[in-house]
């Protein structure tokens, strides 16, 4: 298991440190991606005035709503990958059977196997 790191970072204006087995860079990152939806609300009408409750509320909804549009993306690509990998494995198995005809219809008229002429 690798070693636990800290950090100290600012969220929201506040010092606040983070801990975790993931890099420092990384623990940095969901620092300021944090900051960035707090920035984001923020320039919503209203939000400022709202209560603490209701700001870590909207700021949830936002960071989930972000989460399952990610996770949807990841499985289109997946599910895009996985049939580019199947039309792949079909164009290579198309190409070994033409090979195979071209070596057919190429031999020396002896060499052909009874009963298969040309196509």
């Amino acid at each position: 298991m690798s070693a636990k790191n800290s950090v100290t970072v600012v969220i929201a204006g506040k010092v606040t440190r983070l801990s975790g087995y993931e890099s420092e860079e990384y623990l940095q990152r969901v620092a300021s991606y944090l900051n960035h939806k707090i920035s984001e609300l923020s320039e919503i009408k209203g939000y400022n005035r709202l209560a603490a409750e209701t700001k870590g509320n909207l700021l949830a909804l936002n960071i989930a709503d972000d989460y399952f549009k990610a996770k949807n993306q990841a499985e289109i690509y997946n599910e895009d990958l996985e049939n580019k990998d199947r039309e792949i494995y079909d164009l290579k198995q198309k190409i070994v059977e033409l090979q195979m005809d071209l070596e057919e219809l190429t031999a020396p008229s002896q060499e052909r196997p009874a009963g298969r002429g040309k196509k």
